[in-house]
């Protein structure tokens, strides 16, 4: 039988090979490339981050055949026993525990890491486990700024990785099938894709500087980010509303429709963009806006993309099963009708009476889609490859910098850039904190 050793020196070596196949080759189906490995070829994963997202990455990788998962990472001692010790009595397997990520990409038994970290820490992470001949599932957004995730690009090319990311959508068949009338005409010509995030999201109230919980690696948690005093509001899920970790919803949610968006409009980086809003009906410790309306102008498409967020809901705009639930979508207008896509499905209206036309739901298979990619070494087989999660987090970011500005900025999508913008360009990167810096990719 091959060593463990020497298959991951295979897989290496035939990664980058495997990538310039990917591109040139047609899509094959997703069953075939899950065949392209014996069933005895088993993907050791590991998991970083433990929390909301990361026990849905844990139970999806060990969802998929062929897939295990075999370690576990997280800053929070609490967590990681936890879900160890529960993925442990489940499988009857000992499981590997790590505080540090970078110790738990040393080991030379894990073959993919996957990313649920705070938005912070992903690029960072992400890029340190490809520099260790590790594939990546990394969560949305894929960067904190637009820099990080273009680094994150470059490193899944220098390496030879398999880079998938988050925005589970592309992993719908019944939203692929809309996406492809979309684009084959079904609503006529399209030139507008509207996405919303309205939630019911109540006030996080204010919360004091304290002493970190036992068991908490802060440091490890700060990671990039400055040094500042620990508070509940700015760690477990509260660190979305801060600048230092989080995009707030532009990025969190709203990532997601903005890939759908810009598939189904068929574009990548805009030239304008135009943002306003604000942290309006709360006083509390957010600093990222309640409400947001971002416009993003691609002239010479002759299309526009356009995004909405509120913390609040007064009315749902058609989607949303009952009054009690968020309303999360995109409606794309064309000149014959205009389709609305959710998680996972679309209904298309058609016509001046807006009759009803095709209509799908259908549930996501992200993680069978990554070992696919794993397998395969092409990167049509994945969910999202990592360009194209890039350019989905990049617009949130572009969104977030024009509202931060409070006024217009003008880009240029080929260099990702602000010409002439030098207070723009200063927020297209952070200043990082060492050791933790994020390292500039060139290839």
């Amino acid at each position: 039988m091959t060593s463990r050793l020497h298959r991951r020196e295979f897989l290496h070596q035939s990664a980058v090979a495997g990538v310039a196949l990917g591109l040139a080759g047609s899509l094959p189906r997703l069953q075939t490339a899950r065949a392209a490995a014996s069933a005895n070829d088993e993907i050791r994963a590991a998991c970083v981050g433990l929390r909301g997202k990361g026990l849905h990455h844990l139970n999806g990788l060990e969802s998929v055949d062929g897939c295990t998962v075999t370690a576990l990472c997280d800053v929070d001692a609490s967590i990681l026993n936890s879900r160890a010790d529960q993925l442990e009595k489940k499988t009857g397997r000992k499981i590997k525990r790590f505080n540090d990520y970078r110790k738990l990409v040393e080991d030379p038994d894990i073959d993919v890491v996957s990313v649920a970290t705070p938005n912070h820490s992903h690029t960072l992470i992400g890029i340190t486990a490809m520099q260790a001949g590790k594939d990546t599932y990394v969560e949305k957004p894929c960067s904190h700024n637009i820099w990080e995730g273009r680094q994150l690009v470059n490193a899944a090319r220098k390496y030879g990785r398999m880079c998938q990311h988050g925005t589970q959508g592309r992993s719908s068949e019944a939203i692929r099938e809309g996406i492809q009338k979309v684009q084959e005409g079904a609503i006529g010509e399209v030139y507008m894709a509207r996405g919303i995030c309205f939630k019911w999201r109540p006030s996080i109230g204010h919360t004091p500087d304290e002493p970190v919980p036992a068991g908490v690696d802060y440091d490890l948690w700060l990671g990039p980010a400055p040094k500042r005093p620990f508070s509940q509001n700015r760690f477990h899920y509260n660190w979305h509303w801060h600048w230092d970790y989080g995009n707030g919803d532009m990025g969190n949610q709203g990532v997601h429709e903005m890939d759908m968006a810009r598939w189904g409009l068929g574009v990548g980086l805009p030239s304008k963009v135009h943002a306003g809003g604000g942290h309006f009906m709360f006083d509390d410790d957010q600093e990222t806006p309640n409400t947001l309306v971002c416009i993003f102008e691609y002239p010479e498409e002759k299309k526009m993309l356009v995004f909405e967020t509120r913390h609040w809901i007064t009315n749902q705009e058609g989607f949303g099963k009952d009054p009690a639930s968020n309303a999360v979508g995109v409606t794309f207008y064309g000149s014959e009708g205009y389709m609305q896509v959710y998680y996972f499905g679309y209904k298309t209206f058609l016509g001046k009476n807006r009759e009803a036309g095709p209509a799908r739901e259908e549930g996501s298979n992200e993680y069978q889609r990554f070992i696919a990619g794993v397998r395969s070494r092409r990167m049509e087989d994945l969910g999202v490859e990592i360009e194209d999660g890039h350019r989905s987090s990049a617009l949130c970011h572009l969104g977030n910098i024009s509202y931060r500005l409070g006024r217009t900025v003008n880009f240029d999508p080929a260099k990702e850039t602000f010409p002439g913008d030098a207070e723009a360009c200063a927020m297209l990167t952070r200043d990082y904190r060492a050791p933790y810096v994020v390292p500039e990719i060139k290839i």
